[in-house]
């Protein structure tokens, strides 16, 4: 078995509680192993068996449930050819969809009207994305947005009149204005009506008949049911001579459900801000040279093994490796690299990094989908897609709300029936009932929180891999760090510098001249060490490496050696108190290094791994979170609690072996803790693995990457904090969403089935109950935004993937 996931593009998912259709659709077809569709992003997470089936067969399986769908839904730069073109009626350049950036219609002719503005992201086919190609109505998001809009504006014109010559408008209004053409007000009505019922609601009710072919139920059937029935209702009595109808609720209820509808899709878009922000990383051009000569061509048509010329300013288009020139390379927007990178020839670029200084000729390595910016888009488009447990039940209750409010509405109508009112007051009521009872809220309540959230953690460099690991992140108790690389550098670093009869610059010069000519990392730290102090630069001559050591050399006139006391003992240094003070050191968790000069030590140099910068924060924003920190580490115990000790660690657990990581997480499981595991080597992997949720470091390896479930793209240990925090945000904002959508449905309903009308006269009309139906959406939608002004940490590593400050280190950039 060939397991692949993929990010499909489905276009024209009007509704949360649609999701099911694409799902259910799927799930039954060979070779596809799990399914998450999501409304707002209009995208869905296939995992399939590629041997079984094909990319084409799971497009055209998309479109047979109605939906609009050309391919992958990657970034507008990536076009890729589909795994299978020839079963497909696509070319190679249209087999990816790109996720254009909203707004940017005046660049691509199709998003030009207001409406667009606001949309989410929006899948398109790459061959819309380049510029030619047919448009596809519902195939985005600003599509859908620009078309509810126009539907609501038909329903809304044709309902005003529809409405005076009602009986409303006649009794409650006092409009007595003859109907024109001296037709009656129904048959009046029913003209108007049709573009309504046609053109304006005919989206509820193709949306109905594809739910139900895929045997689920959704809100589209309960509109379609409640608008319908009153539609057909009141054309029957039209047809029969005439009487009591309900062609003002039918046009109003869809005037109402389209408004609210639009104006939840606009306020929804902001949801998916965090994508369309990576997309805008992306350049759309790339400089090619081509048998010496410069050529401008789409960043998609680069190929691996392109010569590409990034000038002092530009984005550098795809991955690729520096064949000549030297720069600085602003590496922030995709790493969170504070300062730019020092490029030389061999050096590594990332695809949408900036060039600061100087020109570079880089050779393209990675294109298209391998690109680190696009695997970065589709793990958040991911993690987005997919459903957390607490989702995944308001989706099996949104299926039985729906059935509940049909067959509740059957219930209200024929109890109102046998109580003796007539049939159109029957049949009003059963209808505010259908409507009402619309589970649209409790769909929207998780994944837009969980759009927003995921979006929230990825401008701060911050990858949740899928929406369980957001959901569990806001129950950690108990933070595991490893301490190598996590919560230090991984690099020696000089300490303490100790001296006798020399000052510190003549001895660290000395070590120096003799540690230049070695490779060890002790002596590299020595050598910075050096050199950030601006000591004198020498000259060594005699050079004698002694492995497991030190190393001597002659030095001017003067014979220095550089080691432990091994090596002065061999050399006949006689140990003196400098050697007393080189044992307190190494007790104290730093490695030791003795100087001498001519036979006598002169001085001793301590080094240990460098502590983050960030970690000590880390600490204390983890503790005032109520989070316990627990360091483990394979140093020995001395190592260990010196820097526990710095950065207020209670916990350590040192000398663990690599195999025995995971244990020591399953001991802390045991005693009912809920634990995550932060660590970025090949030896943490099993323990993130095993952790109730993973966190690797970004600058650690592709193996402790793809075990974890968060992925901190900064390297930077504050992060901890902040993926945690932005999950208790976001599990807080999924609960009041849900808590906000059942009630309403609990509180409502029985108004809607009028059963305080007999004692305190209180009901609705269906054309309020549409109104409060949409207002609760909507509410559900701005409550979700909130979270994006979650207080988060403040950091000195790295900037947000703001759009600004794209912008900023693009115009600035060239100055640096």
């Amino acid at each position: 078995m060939k397991v692949e996931t993929t990010v499909l593009e489905v276009g024209g998912l009007h509704w949360a509680t649609s999701e099911p259709i694409v799902e259910r659709a799927l799930a039954r077809r060979p070779g596809v192993l799990g399914v998450e569709a999501n409304a707002l992003a209009q995208t869905a997470n296939v995992t399939y068996d590629a041997d079984q089936t094909s990319l084409a067969q799971l497009v055209g399986w998309v479109t047979e449930c109605g939906y609009h769908c050309e391919g992958r839904s990657v970034p507008h730069h990536i076009c890729e050819p589909m795994d299978d073109p020839a079963s497909s009626r696509m070319t190679a350049s249209s087999g990816d969809v790109a996720l254009q950036h909203q707004g940017a219609g005046s660049a691509h002719g199709h998003h030009g009207d207001a409406g667009a503005s606001h949309g989410a992201t929006a899948p398109m086919s790459a061959q819309d994305a380049m510029g030619h190609g047919g448009h596809h109505v519902g195939g985005s998001m600003a599509d859908m947005v620009r078309d509810m809009r126009n539907r609501f504006l038909v329903a809304l014109l044709l309902s005003i009149p529809i409405l005076l010559w009602s009986p409303i408008g006649r009794e409650l209004l006092g409009f007595s204005a003859g109907t024109p053409f001296g037709l009656r007000d129904d048959v009046f009505s029913l003209l108007l009506s049709l573009p309504v019922i046609f053109y304006s609601a005919w989206i509820f009710f193709d949306g109905a008949y594809r739910a139900l072919r895929a045997r689920t139920l959704d809100m589209m059937v309960l509109v379609a049911v409640g608008v319908g029935t009153g539609w057909l209702y009141s054309l029957w009595i039209t047809l029969t001579g005439g009487g009591e109808v309900f062609y003002e609720a039918a046009t109003v209820l869809t005037t109402f459900v389209l408004l609210g509808h639009w104006v939840e899709m606009r306020a929804r878009g902001g949801a998916n801000d965090a994508v369309r922000t990576l997309l805008e990383l992306a350049p759309d051009t790339a400089v090619v040279l081509r048998d010496g000569t410069e050529v401008e061509v789409p960043t998609a048509d680069v190929v691996v093994g392109d010569l590409v010329l990034v000038r002092p300013g530009a984005k550098v288009p795809v991955d690729a490796v520096v064949e000549a020139g030297e720069s600085e390379v602003d590496e922030s927007m995709v790493t969170g690299e504070s300062l730019p990178v020092s490029k030389a020839p061999g050096s590594e670029v990332i695809g949408a990094s900036i060039n600061t200084t100087g020109t570079l000729r880089v050779r393209a390595a990675k294109v298209g989908s391998d690109t680190a910016l696009a695997k970065i888009v589709a793990m958040v488009q991911e993690a987005q897609n997919s459903k957390a447990p607490g989702q995944r039940l308001a989706d099996r209750a949104a299926f039985w709300l729906v059935l509940v409010a049909l067959v509740g509405g059957t219930a209200t109508f024929l109890a109102w029936t046998l109580a003796g009112a007539s049939v159109p007051t029957a049949m009003l009521f059963a209808i505010t009932v259908v409507v009402i009872t619309c589970p649209d809220a409790l769909g929207l309540a998780t994944p837009t929180a969980i759009m927003v959230g995921t979006g929230l953690g990825a401008r701060r460099g911050i990858l949740f891999k899928n929406a369980t690991a957001l959901e569990t992140s806001a129950r950690i108790d108990t933070v595991v760090m490893d301490k190598t690389g996590t919560l230090t550098k991984g690099e020696p670093e000089v300490t303490d510098l100790i001296v006798e009869h020399l000052s510190e610059l003549e001895v660290l010069a000395l070590a120096a001249a003799v540690e230049r000519e070695s490779e060890h990392p002790l002596a590299k730290a020595i050598v910075a060490h050096a050199a950030q102090l601006h000591a004198p630069v020498l000259v060594a001559d005699s050079f004698r490496n002694v492995p497991g050591h030190g190393a001597g050399a002659v030095v001017g006139a003067q014979r220095v050696l550089v080691g432990n006391r091994r090596l002065m003992i061999a050399e006949g240094v006689e140990p003196n108190a400098l050697s007393d003070r080189r044992d307190e050191l190494a007790a104290s968790g730093r490695t030791a290094v003795l100087v001498a000069v001519d036979g006598r030590v002169v001085g001793v140099i301590a080094l240990a791994d460098a502590v983050r910068p960030t970690a000590a924060g880390a600490v204390v924003a983890l503790h005032d979170a109520g989070v316990e920190v627990v360091m483990l580490t394979g140093d020995n115990e001395a190592t260990a609690r010196r820097i526990a000790g710095q950065l207020g660690i209670d916990t350590v657990v040192s000398e663990v072996l690599p195999g025995d990581k995971a244990d020591q997480i399953g001991r802390l499981q045991a005693a009912g803790r809920k634990v995550a595991m932060v660590g970025d080597g090949v030896n943490d992997a099993p323990a993130l693995a095993k952790a109730d949720i993973g966190i690797a470091i970004g600058a650690g390896t592709d193996v402790a990457i793809e075990t974890a479930d968060v992925v901190l793209m900064r390297s930077d240990p504050l992060d901890v904090a902040v993926a945690l925090r932005i999950g208790k945000g976001t599990l807080r904002k999924m609960r009041q969403n849900l808590g906000w959508a059942i009630g309403y449905n609990a509180l409502a309903l029985p108004i809607a089935a009028g059963v305080l009308y007999p004692s305190l006269g209180l009901s609705l009309s269906p054309e309020i109950a549409a109104l409060t139906m949409s207002g609760s959406s909507v509410i559900v939608a701005v409550n979700a935004l909130l979270l994006k002004r979650l207080r988060l940490p403040a950091t000195e590593v790295g900037r947000e993937l703001t759009p600004t400050a794209v912008k900023e280190a693009v115009s600035g950039g060239a100055g640096r």
